[in-house]
């Protein structure tokens, strides 16, 4: 398993009314997990499009616990159980505030794709390298 904390905090424009984070800020946080997660195994979101590959994502869920408010420090903690298999990779994740309280959950799954035709292929040999280490 790959597990990887990022942090961020709260930026006011971010807030809703009530003073929470506003409910769509979510899978932006996620993405900011995702990308931390590659960088941390050796590949950063930069790299995999150079090589011609896209990570769209096809699903996503969200589960909100507590809110997120202006200036809180957020853990967004990242995790991917199993290796990807054929075309998707898996991705979960918890928010935590400063206190460690949990915030969210959810998950998203995304397609590798190729960049030039838009067909969706098969997890790169590269990625799953680099994967690996973490699973055995």
């Amino acid at each position: 398993m790959i597990e990887v904390t990022a942090k961020v905090r709260v930026r006011y424009g971010e807030t809703d009314q009530m003073g929470y984070v506003y409910y769509g800020n979510y899978p932006q946080y996620f993405e900011v997990g995702r990308v931390e997660l590659f960088r941390a195994i050796g590949m950063s979101y930069k790299e995999i499009e150079n090589f011609g590959v896209m990570l769209p994502v096809a699903d996503l869920s969200i589960k909100y616990v507590n809110p997120a408010r202006y200036d809180d420090e957020l853990s967004i903690i990242t995790f991917v159980r199993k290796l990807p298999e054929g075309v998707r990779i898996f991705f979960e994740y918890e928010i935590r505030n400063q206190e460690g309280k949990l915030l969210t959950t959810g998950n998203t799954t995304l397609y590798f794709m190729d960049k030039k035709t838009g067909r969706i292929l098969r997890c790169p040999e590269s990625i799953l390298n680099l994967m690996k280490p973490f699973f055995e």
